[in-house]
């Protein structure tokens, strides 16, 4: 009896461990091929749960998922003008092939990488050497991405590989350009500041020369008015003073005296010579104006 279910218990290990090593499961993720004895006998790309040989058959799963070449630097690159220009890429590709993959590049992801990466470059420089600086930065850089996807595609599918896209990141002046194109910028724009500055000085110029001649015109004019409100008043004091004459020719005489003696003894430092009987002094002498 012992020896019965010892007997079932090694059948029943047994039948496990080839029934494990006959079963394999491909998801949704992968493709992969079947080898016996090292050579291909079958491609699953479907998921699922599939039956191999045991011992005799062995699996090998490949990314069937959408995978990115990044360059880890720019390439450079010369345009038709012989400009050397750095460019910055990545390309999006995947399996589509993958019995074509293995035969091509044993299914090394990294010699793949390489292959489209020479496929792509190339396509690169031709593409380059074909248009001017401003044509691969800007005019044309959406047809070179496409044509390159294509001609890539092309190459790529030798190998079992689909290319989706190819993208230009960054394409850029190589140093030595960068500084000769920032030099003339620098130059252009300190061309331009001068011309601005000397239009400036120019009108500045103007507007003072324009508040000069407004000034001197303001100048004279109220120079004009003033001498003329001056002969106005002088007329009229005249014509007062003549008035006060008439009325009172002594009274007059007496206020132009005291006028004089004002002005003249002003200052504490005035000196006045006269002769003592001068006419000056008459009405010191003599308030009345008779000399005695």
């Amino acid at each position: 009896m012992r020896f019965n279910i010892s007997t079932a218990l090694v059948a029943i290990v047994v039948v496990l461990v080839v029934t494990s090593l006959s079963l394999f499961t491909v998801d949704q993720r992968q493709n992969a091929i079947v080898f016996r004895l090292g050579e291909i006998v079958s491609v699953k790309t479907a998921p699922g749960l599939f039956f191999k040989a045991p011992l005799l058959d062995n699996v090998r799963y490949f990314d069937s998922r959408i995978l990115t070449l990044d360059a880890e630097e720019a390439q450079k690159f010369v345009t038709s003008e012989n400009k050397p220009v750095l460019v910055d890429s990545f390309v999006k590709w995947r399996i589509v092939d993958v019995k074509q993959y293995y035969v091509s590049v044993q299914g090394d992801e990294g010699l793949a990488r390489v292959r489209l990466t020479q496929a792509v470059n190339g396509s690169l420089r031709e593409e380059f050497g074909k248009r001017t600086i401003h044509e691969v930065v800007s005019g044309e850089r959406e047809k070179i991405m496409d044509l390159m996807r294509e001609r890539a595609d092309q190459i790529a599918r030798e190998i079992g590989v689909q290319v989706l896209d190819v993208r230009l990141k960054r394409v850029d002046f190589t140093p030595e350009i960068s500084e000769s194109v920032y030099g003339r910028m620098q130059a252009e724009r300190k061309r331009v500041a001068n011309e601005l500055r000397s239009t400036g000085f120019a009108e500045a110029e103007k507007i003072r020369a324009d508040a000069d001649k407004q000034r001197q015109v303001v100048i004279a004019q109220a120079y004009r008015d003033a001498q003329r409100l001056k002969g106005d008043g002088d007329a009229k004091a005249s014509a007062i003073y003549a008035r006060a004459f008439e009325r009172n020719p002594e009274f007059y005489a007496f206020y132009r005296s005291l006028e004089a003696y004002r002005q003249s003894f002003k200052n504490k430092g005035d000196l006045l010579i006269l002769e003592p009987n001068s006419e000056f002094f008459k009405y010191l002498k003599n308030p009345a104006g008779r000399a005695k």
